[in-house]
Order: structure tokens, then sequence, then C-alpha cells
């Protein structure tokens, strides 16, 4: 058997062949597919009835509402009983507004080691955090999909980015695909399979694996795999899910790579990145002096347990900058509660913020919370593209939560690690 990529293994099994080499094309048998509110039902289903088929199979198709949640608008209200009125005629797993797709399928189980997945949204390839071969597609190819349970592949390369060392204290995940935005480009992934390796990302927990997995979509990449260990078993088995056997589930040495980029984790500061792209990422300590209006802890990128657990740490016992406004809205119904639990929420209400709807908002651009004209902010969000979370004049600075809320602090770009123990700015 020839030396192959975590993507090629993902991809043979699911195809029904031994091998396979980059740049083939096969037909592959989807294992799941996973669809939203916005690009499911209401694009679907018109061309499933136009075909006249029903769904290939529908214990294998998850839907998710979180685009229009919570459906503050006419638009978004007719959207979501859409929706509602869809998941029960076609009886699939239906999630009603509990969180961003991305975060709730996988806390729910859904995923496993070495499935092959579809999702109808561009971040879909946050299921690599798990070993699950997992990209996004448009409605059209979904329906395909949806009817058929097949779908069309053509085999990718695979992109190792290996990071050595550990990350030092007040540096995440986030950090790490700003930087590579910054040095790779947003066309550094090639539309190939990108794959993380290196102690730094081995030291990761599943949420931070699943920031650098989300943002392969930033990188240019089809998929971000990391490759399953003892961490994504003990976190699947936690949910309720199952690891399988996922222990042949690496690239084996020796494998055809398209390109190996290996840096220094010990090295790399927190990052921040101007409108309106990520790849104009730079370090915090190289960023100019900038003041804005609003601080945005939200999306599947930046709102997680985790993500809203070093935010409060940050802000618990300060007070946020005059005129700065922050909102927060976690990313799922139970990260949130998770975090209530934990006295976490109670250090943003007190602080505060606005506390926002387990939903895309303004992320995606939905809602009514929306950047408006001439707003500056500065967010967790993945992506500052301009007019994405509001107002073609509005302009967004893109960091970590950590980077975030010390910024919110201060009132202009700040360095989160003074706001850590022993920092010049710690209480």
């Amino acid at each position: 058997m020839m030396a192959s990529t975590l993507a090629q293994k993902i991809i043979a099994r699911a195809a029904g062949l031994e091998t396979v080499r980059p740049g083939e094309v096969v037909t592959a048998k989807v294992d799941l597919a996973m669809i939203h509110d916005s690009g499911g039902p209401r694009r679907v289903e018109p061309i499933l009835q136009d075909l006249g088929v029903g769904l290939f199979d529908a214990s294998k198709v998850v839907l998710i509402s979180d685009h229009f949640v919570p459906g503050d608008t006419d638009e978004g209200a007719h959207i979501l009983e859409l929706t509602r009125r869809w998941a029960k005629q076609r009886k699939v797993t239906f999630h009603d507004g509990e969180g961003i797709c991305h975060v709730v399928l996988p806390e729910r189980g859904h995923l496993k080691p070495g499935m092959l997945v579809v999702g109808g949204d561009s971040h879909s390839p946050t299921g690599g955090a798990f070993g699950a071969y997992m990209f996004g597609i448009g409605a059209t190819e979904m329906a395909g999909v949806l009817a058929t349970g097949e779908i069309w592949l053509k085999v990718p390369g695979t992109i190792l980015i290996e990071w050595q060392g550990r990350l030092s204290p007040g540096v995440l995940a986030k950090d790490i695909m700003l930087a590579l935005c910054g040095k790779l480009g947003m066309d550094g992934g090639q539309y190939q399979a990108v794959e993380y390796t290196g102690e730094a990302v081995a030291a990761l927990s599943m949420q931070e694996r699943m920031t650098l997995s989300n943002m392969a979509a930033e990188l240019g990449g089809q998929v971000g795999l990391i490759a399953p260990d003892a961490t994504t078993e003990a976190y699947l088995e936690s949910v309720g899910g199952s690891a399988g056997d996922w222990r042949g589930l690496v690239t084996d040495p020796g494998a055809e790579l398209a390109a190996h980029h290996v840096f220094d984790a010990t090295a790399l500061e927190p990052q921040v990145a101007a409108p309106h792209s990520p790849a104009n990422a730079m370090p915090v300590t190289d960023a100019p002096d900038t003041g804005f209006d609003v601080a945005y802890i939200g999306a599947c990128t930046g709102a997680k347990y985790e993500d809203l657990k070093g935010a409060a740490a940050i802000l618990r016992g300060r007070k946020l900058a005059p005129g700065i406004v922050l909102k927060v809205a976690p990313a799922s119904m139970r990260d949130q509660q998770r975090a209530a639990d934990e006295g976490i929420m109670a250090v943003f209400e007190d602080a505060g913020a606005q506390i926002l709807p387990n939903a895309c908002g303004i992320c995606a651009g939905y809602g009514t919370d929306r950047l408006g004209e001439d707003v500056t902010c500065i967010s967790s969000t993945a992506r500052n593209f301009q007019g994405r979370m509001g107002a073609a004049s509005s302009k967004v600075w893109l960091a970590s939560p950590l980077t975030v809320t010390a910024s919110a602090i201060t009132g202009r770009i700040a360095d989160p690690r003074e706001f850590l123990d022993g920092g010049e700015g710690a209480a």
C-alpha cells in the first residue's frame, strides 16, 4: 500500500477504493449532510420538488437554525417557520435555535473521525478538527447530495502546516490563523486539504482545534484536518458520541505533500487583522493606535465556551472604556449555559455587555444589531470583509477573544498579555 495522507484515506473509504491519488475525480458516499435555515430548506426543497425526489436518507441529514434566529424581522420569522415545517415534513434531525451550526453539530455528537461530511456553509471545515473530511458546498450541489447521498470529489493534495513548540499565555488558535492568513494569504490553501500538526496543535483543546479548522476557509483550503487522538476521543465520548477506530487516521510518513510549512509557536504573538481582510494580519504590538466603537465577542470562530471563559478572566473586576459597547453572542446555548453556571456570563453582564442570541447574527450580517454607518469594531469573528457585518462604511478589526476584551477595557487596540497575571495592566 502506498503512503497516504489523512485526506486520501478518508476519501478512499468514502469512494469504496483502496487508495486514491491527488487529482483523481471520484464519486464518494456522504456520511452526513448538514444544512441550516439560510441555505437549507428554502433553497433545496424547490430543486428536490423539480426532480421529483426525496431525501437519500433522512437519518443522515442534520438541520440547524442559526442564521435568522431569533426571527426578529418579518423575513427571518417567515424563513424560520418554513424551516421548522420542512424539518417535520422531511423527518430530519433538527436543532432549532441551539446555536451556530458548526458548534452545535459536534457538541451534539454528530461527527466522528473518518466521516465524509458536507455542509451548506463556508465554515463547514470546522468538522475537520474531529478528523472528519467536512467541507462546504452550495445549495444546488447540496440538493444533489440530499437526493443521491453521493458527491463528485477531486482528490486534493495536502498542505501540511506544522506548529512546533507551545503557544505562550495570551496566544490562541485564532492568533495562529490570523498569522497564517497574513503569511500565506487567503489563497494559501489553494482549495486543497490543509492539515494542522505539531506539538502546539496536539496541545490544543477541541474547541481551540475547531478554530483552526474553521478558518481553513479564510486560508482558502477545502478542508482543515487535524488527525484524531485521545483528546478527540474524550471530547466525543463526553457529548454522547463515539470516535470509533481512529488510530489509523493519520498522514503516513513519506506521503506525498503539496506543501509543508513549519512555524515556531513559541515566537507567535497575539495578532490583529486590519480592515478589510484577514490577510491584513500583524502582531498586536505592531498595530497602529486605533480606537473603535464596538467590541464583539461572537461567531463560531470566537465565542465558544473556552473563548468566553478566557475573555471573562481578563474582564473580571474591570470596566469597559467610556463609549465602548461590548456585545457578546455565545456560539451555542450549551456553551452559554455552562458559562452562566460558572459565573462567566455574570462577568459580562456586570460590565454592561449586551448579550445577544446564540446565532450567526452580526458576523454574517443578520438581525437588527448589524454595524451602523462609520462604526469601527474589533471582533472575534473570522472575516472582516467590507459590509459583511453591516454598513459598507463600517470597519472591522479581527482579533482573538482575549485581544477583543483587552481592547474593550482600554478603548484602543491592546495586547491581552498586559492583562494576564503579572502583566502591566493586571489588577
